[in-house]
Parts: structure tokens; C-alpha cells; sequence
């Protein structure tokens, strides 16, 4: 584009999209806390409320930061790529610490009271999820975040990066709904047939966890809205292919 030439608009419906996802996001989490508030006690550390923190904390890490770092090269489109880099790898680090929150207090929670850990289908796949979480973060990092890896490591590794960012946030979304249907058994199991409002409104929270799920997911994966390099950013990756690989631009 010509100097003095406005940016390029974002591409039709991308901005629609993305806010229903954040209004989703913000309304799940919202669900989260009422559900645990009104029907659980609420959330308190070191004491019997201290289970509470779990699903909270992973809604808010493996569910909706981890959606809004996967949307960060859809939004913004038009700073440096670093600085988009560093936000995504930033987003995902935080998401891990909240998760990791999340974690202990389950374990604790569980100790406190003479409960077995990791014996059902919901602890292996969230467990899963997050080790595999957690090994992507640091690969990714490895990869793209800090100098070191060559044009072409960079470019074999990307898809399977990107197929790995999108399988693992379905996982995480299939755990919480997991988590969810087995606190309601635990809880609600002789009123939850009775559609009682705590089982109505986790339900609730559950087709909302779909429903951002599939918004995010319909985002990443379009391919006219994904993020065009800048002029600056194809001159940089041509010499620093040139670099690593002793390749001429040209070739």
C-alpha cells in the first residue's frame, strides 16, 4: 500500500465474531461463579470450600484464556508480529498458572477429605490436557518465541503447532463438561432428574462452553481471517532464512 494510505479494515465479520466470543467467555465465567456462589458455597482456600477454586480456575485458564490466545493473530492484525507473539505466549502462560492453581486445589481438597485422586475419566483427560498444554507452551516458546530454531525447523513445526493449539482446547473444553456432569452426579444425583435450577443452570454453563468453543474454533480455522504477514515482516523472515539456511532470497 501507498504511504499515507489507511490500514486495510478488518475482514468482514471478524469483529462481530470475535466480540460474541468475548461476551460468551465473559458470560461463562459469570455462570461459573454464580453456579458455585449460589448452589456451592462459594470459593475459600484451606478450608472445605477449597474444591470450589477447581472448576473456576480452569474455566477462566484452560477454557477462556486459552480461547482469547488462540484469537490474538485474528485481533491484531496489524502490530508487529513480535509483539502478537509474545501477547499469545503471554496469554497461554497465564492460563497455565491459573490452571495449575486450579490443580493444586483439587489434590488438596481431595487429601483434606480421604478422597482417591486421578480414578476418573474427567481427572485423566484434564489431566492430559494440561501436561500436553504445558509441553505445547514450551515448545512453542522453544520454537518461535526464542532465538535459536532455523526457518526451516520453524516452518516443518508450525502446522503441527497450530493442529496441537486447536485439539488441545477441545480437550479442554471436553474435560470441563466432563467435570461438570460429575459434580452434578456427586452433588445433585437424586434431584438433578428433577431439572432443579443448580442443574439447569451448569447445564447452562456447559452449552456455553460449546458455544465458545465452536465461535473460537470457527475464527482460528477460517482461512480469509487469518492474520496477513506486513511488508516488514516478509522482508525480515527472507533474511533470516538467508541466515539460518545459507539460502539467497531469490531462491
Amino acid at each position: 500500500s501507498m504511504d499515507g494510505a489507511p490500514p486495510p479494515a478488518s475482514p468482514a465479520g471478524l469483529s462481530a465474531f470475535v466480540a460474541v466470543s468475548q461476551l460468551l467467555g465473559l458470560t461463562l465465567l459469570a455462570a461459573t461463579g454464580a453456579w458455585l456462589g449460589r448452589y456451592r458455597g462459594g470459593v475459600a482456600w484451606h478450608s472445605p470450600l477449597q474444591f470450589n477454586a477447581h472448576p473456576l480456575c480452569m474455566v477462566l485458564g484452560m477454557v477462556f484464556l486459552q480461547g482469547d490466545a488462540l484469537l490474538v493473530y485474528r485481533v491484531f492484525r496489524r502490530e508487529a508480529k513480535r509483539s502478537t507473539k509474545a501477547l499469545h505466549a503471554l496469554l497461554h502462560g497465564l492460563a497455565l498458572v491459573i490452571a495449575l492453581v486450579g490443580i493444586i486445589a483439587v489434590f488438596e481438597s481431595h487429601r483434606a477429605k480421604g478422597i482417591p485422586d486421578m480414578y476418573s475419566l474427567h481427572s485423566w483427560c484434564g489431566m492430559a490436557a494440561f501436561v500436553l498444554y504445558l509441553l505445547q507452551w514450551l515448545l512453542g516458546c522453544g520454537f518461535f518465541l526464542f532465538p535459536g530454531a532455523s526457518f526451516s525447523l520453524r516452518g516443518r513445526y508450525k502446522p503441527q503447532h497450530i493442529f496441537f493449539g486447536v485439539t488441545l482446547f477441545i480437550l479442554s473444553i471436553a474435560s470441563c463438561l466432563l467435570g461438570i456432569t460429575e459434580m452434578l452426579l456427586f452433588k445433585i444425583s437424586d434431584s438433578y432428574s428433577h431439572f432443579v435450577p443448580e442443574g439447569v443452570l451448569a447445564n447452562t454453563l456447559g452449552v456455553m462452553l460449546v458455544a465458545f468453543g465452536l465461535v473460537v474454533g470457527y475464527v482460528v480455522t477460517r482461512e480469509e481471517w487469518k492474520r496477513p504477514p506486513l511488508a516488514e515482516e516478509l522482508a525480515l523472515s527472507m533474511d533470516f532464512k538467508t541466515l539460518t539456511e545459507g539460502e539467497s532470497p531469490g531462491g
